[in-house]
């Protein structure tokens, strides 16, 4: 890095959406000039497109084709640093980040201008015992899910007892919203597909169930169209359960505020998204729900060189009620904050950032979604066909369009694929297998055992992340 003071520094943390698009564009926006360093930290070296997060965990499109390498997307003067973020300190104006937690040195990224794009992680403090369940939110968390999945049908398919096979067959998400839809209709996708590939296990029947502590679920929609994704998760026998709390998760099961219980091989929470821990120690200054408060530009309101977007950002909209936490924004977030930062350099008027939401789509699996674009409300196949092509479009670089589309086309013809992707080895966490709590012995000799406990050892960096 150079030591020229006429040089401006730039550094943004943070890979999302907001972060990944802020980098794009201050590259070009600064092409080949050489007064300004733009440096994007980042944990992976590659951008995920998390619509595609449910195909590629339900085997529909292959992980790679889900993701776009973070250094063919930028453009010099900009550059990248694989790390994760350690500390900030504001009032020397260097960030801290080393590449893996306990190896190597930390690296020192000095800055004339930082933006935060921390984004947000599971929130897992609503619900006790939410540790037991997985969550949804990283490209390892959907292979994670993936081999769950086809394990569950491995184990089910060598199983004697009903019961058992019963427990094994049922999937249990927490959380209404987009995420916990999409998931579901993906889910329910899957399971029909690779069912016919398990003679015995094909035999039992899967059960489904999606509970929502509010009134209905993808509150995020108008009530019609929430109704009819409600109505196209219960014709593929999900049991929709709303106006219920999971007020406790277990190993093998959810305690619900109607008294009742749900004993489930696989639980998955996707219930909010609560801020960036680290956000936390930043002496800036936040709203109630823990997010970086900031003026309508993104600049913050503690520092002036400071600058928030995405998921870890407050930002109001022109009526002063916060933007919604979706990609879309995130995009148009990003155009904005890299003109307004390179006003902030060059002397020069920022904007704020003004947008009405062009719309909200979901894919419910299956070729059927729902949603609406500007003044038109869509379901079934057409709402899907808009979910695809809109963003297929948003994916960075032709080459990876194309994998997707042949993806897509190869799905059309051939059963999903139910090669686990073992990231682990022997020490993969599926293979600790849980038992209900009534079963303290195997019912027969052609059931698994349970593997011994684990040592206590930390869980692999990208799940720990999650």
């Amino acid at each position: 890095m150079s030591d020229s003071a006429n040089v401006h520094r730039i550094v943004i943390v943070g890979g999302g959406f907001g972060g990944m698009y802020t980098a794009v564009n201050l590259g070009r926006l600064w092409r080949k000039q050489r007064d300004v360093e733009i440096t994007l930290v980042s944990r992976d070296n590659f951008f995920l497109m998390t619509p595609f997060l449910f195909e590629a965990g339900s085997g529909v499109l292959d992980p790679r084709h889900a993701v776009s390498p973070i250094r063919k997307m930028l453009d010099a003067p900009a550059r990248f640093v694989e790390a994760d973020l350690e500390s900030v300190d504001f009032e020397r104006r260097v960030v801290t980040a080393r590449h893996a937690p306990g190896e190597g040195g930390a690296y020192q990224l000095p800055y004339d201008q930082l933006v935060l794009a921390l984004g947000g992680v599971t929130n897992t403090k609503i619900i006790p015992g939410s540790e037991h369940a997985m969550t949804f939110k990283t490209l390892a968390d959907s292979i994670f899910l993936r081999n769950h999945v086809i394990d569950a049908f491995e184990w089910a398919d060598a199983e004697d007892d009903e019961d058992e096979r019963r427990r094994l067959l049922t999937f249990c998400i927490i959380g209404g919203g987009l995420v916990g839809v999409e998931l579901m209709g993906e889910l329910t996708s899957m399971v029909r597909n690779i069912r016919k590939l398990y003679p015995r296990a094909g035999k039992t029947p899967a059960s489904f169930h999606l509970v929502e502590h509010g009134p209905r679920i993808l509150a995020e929609m108008e009530a019609d169209l929430a109704d009819y994704a409600a109505e196209v998760l219960k014709n593929r026998s999900v049991n929709v359960r709303t106006s219920c709390d999971a007020k406790q998760i277990e190993p093998d099961r959810v305690h619900l505020s109607d008294g009742s219980q749900i004993e489930a091989y696989t639980i998955v929470l996707s219930a909010g998204v609560a801020p960036h821990p680290l956000l936390a120690s930043f002496p800036l200054e936040k709203d109630r729900k823990g997010r970086i408060a900031t003026d309508g530009t993104m600049r913050t309101k503690s520092r002036p060189e400071v600058w928030a977007i995405g998921d870890c950002a407050s930002i109001p909209d022109p009526t002063g009620k916060p933007y919604p936490q979706l990609a879309q924004h995130a995009l148009r977030e990003a155009r904005v904050l890299a003109r307004n930062i390179t006003a902030a350099v060059r002397g020069g008027a920022i904007q704020p950032f003004v947008y009405r939401t062009l719309g909200t789509l979901a894919s419910l699996g299956n070729y059927q979604g729902v949603g609406r674009v500007m003044k038109f409300k869509l379901r079934g196949f057409p709402a899907w066909w808009v979910w695809r092509s809109y963003y297929l479009l948003q994916m960075p670089r032709f080459e990876r369009k194309l994998r997707i589309v042949l993806d897509w086309t190869v799905a059309l013809f051939f059963h999903y694929d139910i090669v686990k992707l073992d990231l682990f080895g022997e020490e993969h966490p599926t293979q600790k297998r849980r038992l209900p709590a009534s079963r303290t012995q195997p019912p027969s000799t052609t059931e698994r055992p349970a593997a011994p406990a684990p040592k206590p050892e930390p869980a692999p960096a990208e799940l720990q992340r999650a």
